[in-house]
């Protein structure tokens, strides 16, 4: 595969990720109540909300500018670890709830890895 289509494919990926947490993850904590509900059914009421959507947005901004790509993947992977570790403490179901976060996570790193020459260098995949 060219040069040209990883980087391509690789922004689609990372494009693809940053709407699915704006749109599913983010929205929902700043508009509406249902991100308190759900928290509060994981064993966290009273969770900082807004103060986790900040995050969240600050992560993915990071994630998205190549300067800070790096950045912002390795703390979205710290963010997401700890929404793993909150599935399994609410021993919620394997598939579809703890292993979200590493479903995520292949996303994310798949896109900086294919859009980023650099982390291709240090991350290569030998043949």
């Amino acid at each position: 595969m060219s040069e040209t289509w990883m980087i391509r494919i690789g922004w689609l990926l990372s494009g693809l990720y940053a709407l699915f947490i704006f749109g599913a993850s983010v929205t929902p904590k700043f508009l509406s109540d249902i991100a308190a509900q759900t928290m509060t059914d994981l064993g966290w009421p009273g969770a900082p909300i807004m103060l986790i959507g900040v995050i969240e947005v600050v992560c993915t901004v990071l994630y998205l500018l190549p300067r800070t790509g790096l950045l912002g993947a390795t703390l979205t992977m710290a963010y997401l670890g700890g929404a793993m570790v909150t599935q399994i403490r609410a021993e919620s179901p394997l598939f579809s709830h703890t292993l979200f976060s590493v479903y995520l996570g292949v996303f994310l790193w798949g896109g900086l890895w294919l859009r980023d020459p650099a982390i291709r260098r240090v991350w290569p995949v030998r043949r």
